[in-house]
């Protein structure tokens, strides 16, 4: 039997909007209940002694980690812990020499071993970078400019992270992906501002964490595009005059411009270009001007394995040089 006219009225009448009661702040809810009834887990010790003691006695005696682990374990909380959307990195000097693609791949590398992935390194030099050079080879050459060609693929509302699989460069293990930028010599392609602004939005959708290597022109668009977009900038300096002069400069062209409040929250690196201990006078000053700019400055040391300019081998690089990368990441993380 065909429905009336009557039902049909009755089946489109909107129904009456859900009020949803406002919560009584006196009266705790399921979650309050949950956290204060949730057992604690003891923290064993996993490493040195108290650690060798866990392990023979089979856990039936553990004592609490020494100081060392309780650090290290407090720091991978710092690096692993949970970020509200996608996050920028720009890694920045305007000097070349200045170990920006050394630290872009460290903090990339470092992100992806310990949270696990979706980390990508991006190369936004406006035309022709190293970074794409520094990485674990793949079977194609493309770039973000190739990238920027096809960026309504990744716009798609069905596009997933497949789709990306033929612009970036895996880099196995240390579990983050590599966008090159423009790598042909005689190529005259370059990204601008309003392309990195279209590559951001369109990758941002894929990668939690974007770590943004950068040019040499402080009045490239896109350089001044990656700064802007930047929820952490990074200032990377080895302890070279010209590096770290360049450094200065910029801070003080940035705050110049507007950009103090990305200058203030900066995380400062200096990078040691040589074995041997350096000035004590010199270290004193750069770690006091640095300091009084931005949020922190840490330092990593000299690492032979990136002399050579051979792509990124994380088993390659010494423990010393991982810890204090962990070091720098995590304070990069505590200003997400």
């Amino acid at each position: 039997m065909a429905p009336s006219v009557r039902d049909s009225a009755v089946r489109k009448r909107p129904l009456p909007a859900r009020t949803v009661p406002e919560r009584d702040p006196s009266r705790p809810t399921l979650q309050d209940l949950q956290s204060s009834t949730k057992k604690r887990e003891k923290v064993k010790a996993t490493r040195g002694l108290p650690g060798f003691i866990t392990r023979i006695t089979g856990g039936a005696i553990s004592p609490r980690p020494n100081r060392r682990e309780r650090r290290e374990t407090e720091r991978l909380e710092r690096i692993r812990r949970p970020l509200e959307g996608p996050r920028n990195i720009a890694v920045v000097n305007l000097k070349g020499g200045a170990h920006k693609t050394t630290a872009s791949l460290m903090i990339a590398a470092t992100l992806g071993v310990t949270r696990g992935g979706n980390v990508l390194a991006w190369d936004n030099n406006e035309t022709r970078g190293t970074l794409g050079w520094r990485g674990i080879p793949t079977d194609h050459h493309r770039t973000a400019v190739d990238l920027l060609h096809d960026i309504e693929t990744l716009r798609a509302p069905h596009a997933s992270n497949a789709d990306l699989d033929p612009y970036v460069r895996p880099q196995g293990g240390m579990r983050f992906d590599i966008l090159a930028s423009d790598e042909d010599p005689g190529s005259a392609a370059s990204i601008d501002g309003e392309a990195f602004a279209d590559l951001n939005d369109a990758l941002s959708r894929f990668y939690r964490v974007k770590v943004i290597d950068t040019g040499n022109n402080v009045r490239a668009s896109n350089w001044l595009a990656a700064v802007e977009s930047a929820d952490q900038l990074v200032i990377i300096s080895t302890v070279r005059e010209d590096t770290f002069n360049a450094a200065a400069w910029m801070i003080d062209e940035l705050r110049a411009t507007g950009l103090a409040e990305q200058v203030d929250n900066a995380v400062t690196i200096l990078s040691h270009s040589a074995k041997g201990k350096f000035d004590p006078t010199l270290r004193s000053r750069l770690l006091a001007h640095f300091g009084a700019h931005t949020r922190a400055v840490t330092e990593v040391p000299y690492e032979q394995h990136f002399v050579d300019g051979s792509h990124l081998d994380w088993s390659r690089v010494s423990p010393k040089t991982k810890e204090a990368w962990l070091d720098a990441t995590a304070l990069i993380i505590d200003g997400l």
